[in-house]
């Protein structure tokens, strides 16, 4: 099931992105070559989807710090913790970014008593092994939630989830993809994703490389779909999933929760375990990232409202728990209690 790109690379000295917001007109990689970089690529979307920005954190704190001259480990230490604060302020919302970046700290302090060139090699090796374990958890996630798609299933999506959005196969897309291959002749609606289009640029163009059947909807038939039989389980993805299962996501995934439930189909979420915050109690805590007024008034730079159009931009909501089915990651499936079987995960 081998795939033709990758969002994020990494050749020889820097980090090579699949550039999203171009897509799926133009197929451009750009070479980012600093920590600077990084962040702007994060905060612009050209990288993008919560275990991405978690694997391309890691590589640029990296960047940050390898030209660094520090005579010893206490003042290395300083740079390193500032850029950890200015790379998670790029995107605060996905808490994959931040575990990325505690992990190589953790590992950093651990080889404390090394010579710094040595610790900062050992950095880059500790981005790859994010970068290459994303790859691994995906596909089983994938092979995990298969095992849950009836043969001929219409399935529901929102956003993008795929190779796009993670190392690898995808999260949500990634059961769609392993589902498709098992040949179960599946089916997806996919929802444009609204106001960034992440449904019809990025899902559409992941779902035609891998020729799997779809139809590409507007955000506001999803509900009619539902009602009228042509849903047979939603799966989405996560950008932060609370202690007790309540579930950050892309805008718009409360409502097909809902929908769903009301409609009695199955509402799934697939993600890996690095985007469980274990540390915060409930949905109410998610800081929830809000952007620029731009992206709902224009599509493509080109404006579709009056001059000078007031415009509320939340780019996440929260889904409480109870209108969740289940969590699909690598470990297995998840089911209510939430709150006991999620922290099972990680004992």
């Amino acid at each position: 099931m081998e795939q033709s790109y990758e969002s994020i690379s990494w050749q020889e000295d820097h980090l090579v992105i699949l550039d999203q917001t171009q897509l799926p007109l133009r197929e451009i990689y750009s070479d980012i070559h600093t920590i600077g970089q990084v962040w702007d690529a994060i905060k612009k979307l050209k990288v993008r989807g919560a275990p991405a920005i978690g694997i391309a954190g890691a590589y640029g704190l990296y960047l940050g710090v390898r030209e660094l001259e520090s005579k010893n480990f206490t003042s290395f230490n300083v740079e390193l913790n500032r850029w950890i604060e200015y790379l998670k302020t790029s995107r605060p919302t996905a808490v994959n970014l931040s575990w990325a970046l505690e992990r190589i700290n953790q590992t950093v302090y651990a080889n404390k008593d090394k010579p710094l060139d040595e610790v900062k090699k050992i950095m880059l090796q500790t981005a790859k092994t994010i970068h290459d374990e994303d790859k691994r958890v995906c596909k089983q996630i994938g092979e995990n939630g298969a095992e849950l798609v009836e043969k001929e299933a219409n399935i529901l999506t929102h956003c993008n989830t795929g190779a796009l959005a993670t190392g690898a196969y995808g999260t949500a897309f990634s059961v769609i993809l392993h589902a498709h291959q098992q040949e179960k002749d599946i089916h997806v609606w996919a929802d444009e994703t609204r106001p960034l289009l992440q449904g019809a640029r990025l899902t559409s163009w992941e779902l035609k490389k891998a020729e799997i059947p779809f139809h590409l909807i507007t955000d506001s038939s999803a509900g009619a779909l539902m009602n009228t039989g042509k849903v047979d389980m939603v799966i989405v993805g996560a950008d932060r999933v609370a202690a007790n299962g309540d579930t950050a996501n892309k805008i718009g995934t409360y409502s097909l929760a809902v929908l769903a439930k009301e409609n009695d189909i199955p509402f799934y979420v697939a993600l890996p375990l690095s985007t469980f915050d274990l540390e915060t109690e409930t949905g109410e805590e998610i800081e929830i990232e809000e952007r620029e007024p731009e992206e709902v008034t224009h599509i493509a730079k080109s404006p579709i409202t009056p001059k000078k159009t007031d415009a509320y931009n939340p780019a996440f909501d929260v889904t409480p728990n109870k209108y969740i089915t289940g969590f699909i990651t690598e470990k297995g499936i998840v089911e209510p209690d939430f709150k006991e079987n999620i922290a099972a995960l990680f004992k």
